[in-house]
């Protein structure tokens, strides 16, 4: 779930939810005005072209052109990237891979990329360690160099917490969780008890399980990777604690990223939501002008990521070394900042966070709250993860398979979760 989120929204964060535009016309390379073309392949919004750095690109190497193709969703890209990689045909210069995906394609289709970890002027010490590892095969082989990351907080909307007699303040606020999702649940629970009618503590137990999972450095694999999302205490934590919410009342009852979750977005009828960067812009989109000023951002019980992608450089590639030039450009940490402060894409490399762009960041909508500092501060706690090939498979199982039922039906927990782990084996086994 948090993969196509990541992938359909894209990470558009200071000016809402956009589109890249589709220009270029497919892969390959060719000549405009003698120029050296380099493709690019991308899914939902990046805001690479957006953000002025192709031209800035074009600028600094006048012999070289950009061109990008967008599909807008991952759930219809990826499935393309895997056929092109099979038959080494049709594929960009540059291609990118979601988060969800990167360790299907690190652990299956790693020859068919370049290993950009040896790339000129790229440094494994730019980027956290986690999300380095997560394109990297276990002989060492980097196929992929971070674009941005999810590092998670929380928010709150200040009118309601107002009227429940819940602190406003962005750090007493904080504290009221700190260190525990559980707290989470039960200020949900004071809230309920003495907040405004009609309002919620949160939008979905699918958001509540989603938050909590993001937070555990193992999840549905180990590092062996062997399946242990049947028996991992992370997952039965951040299961038990999604059905709590819903059956204590404390959801609005709604699936993510649907219509009428927009709808109550948009009416005010749940007090919280997980925030990765990119949801601030969502969040924005749909609360519309009204909503201004009664949104805040608070640090998480404990840090997660949602969402995040990388570039790769296919073995493929027509302009093989142009492209790795440019793939290493683009994901440095000083375009990683001037993309923050364009799009809202938070960076994957720490040293960017130095930079005025992160550090001094503020956003307007959300009660000028320093989002650079906050997102900072969370991304640099992030556990690293293990991903497994199938993990957006499981996960979405989990969720609209199982919570969905808790939560919108009044399923018990245990009956969802049995449905839930068959749904889950037999996709794993198609």
């Amino acid at each position: 779930m948090a993969a196509v989120a990541a992938a359909v929204l894209g990470t558009s964060l200071l000016a809402g939810c956009a589109s890249d535009d589709d220009s270029g016309n497919g892969s390959g390379s060719g000549d405009t005005d003698g120029k050296t073309v380099i493709t690019v392949g991308l899914f939902g919004t990046f805001g690479f072209q957006e953000a002025g750095l192709y031209k800035e690109y074009e600028k600094l190497n006048p012999k070289v052109k950009i061109q990008q193709t967008v599909i807008e969703r991952n759930e219809n890209y990826y499935p393309q990237l895997l056929t092109r990689l099979g038959s080494n045909s049709g594929l960009a210069d540059i291609q990118a891979v979601e988060v969800a995906n990167i360790a299907e394609v690190v652990q299956t289709q790693s020859e068919k990329f370049v290993d950009l970890g040896k790339a000129e002027g790229v440094s494994k010490d730019d980027y956290f360690d986690w999300k380095w590892q997560q394109a990297t095969t276990q002989d060492g082989k980097t196929i992929g160099l971070g674009t941005d990351v999810g590092p998670m907080a929380l928010c709150y909307r200040k009118d309601h917490f107002e009227a429940a007699g819940l602190p406003t303040e962005r750090e007493e606020v904080a504290k009221l969780w700190e260190g525990d999702w559980g707290k989470y649940i039960e200020a949900g629970k004071k809230f309920k008890a003495d907040g405004p009618e009609g309002v919620a503590w949160v939008d979905s137990a699918g958001g509540v399980y989603n938050a909590v999972i993001s937070s555990s450095a193992k999840r549905y694999y180990d590092e062996q990777g062997e399946l242990i999302y049947k028996d991992n205490p992370a997952v039965k934590e951040a299961w038990d604690l999604a059905a709590e919410a819903a059956s204590e009342g404390l959801t609005d009852k709604k699936q993510q990223f649907t219509q009428p979750w927009d709808k109550a977005m948009n009416n005010g009828t749940f007090a919280t939501i997980s925030c990765p960067p990119w949801m601030l812009g969502y969040i924005q989109d749909k609360g519309g002008d009204k909503a201004k000023d009664k949104w805040d951002v608070a640090q998480a019980p404990k840090p997660g990521n949602w969402g995040g992608a990388f570039l790769g450089v296919p073995e493929a590639s027509k302009n093989k070394e142009e492209a790795i030039k440019f793939a290493a450009w683009l994901t440095a940490p000083t375009q990683q900042a001037k993309l923050f402060a364009e799009r809202g894409s938070f960076p994957s490399t720490p040293a960017a966070y130095e930079t005025p762009e992160v550090a001094d960041a503020k956003h307007e909508f959300f009660s000028n709250a320093p989002i650079g500092q906050i997102f900072s501060t969370a991304a640099q706690g992030v556990p690293t993860q293990i991903i497994g090939p199938k993990d957006q498979v499981i996960q979405e199982n989990i969720v609209n398979t199982g919570l969905l039922q808790v939560d919108q039906k009044g399923v018990s927990a245990d009956k969802a979760w049995e449905s839930a782990v068959k749904t889950v084996d037999n996709a794993l086994d198609e």
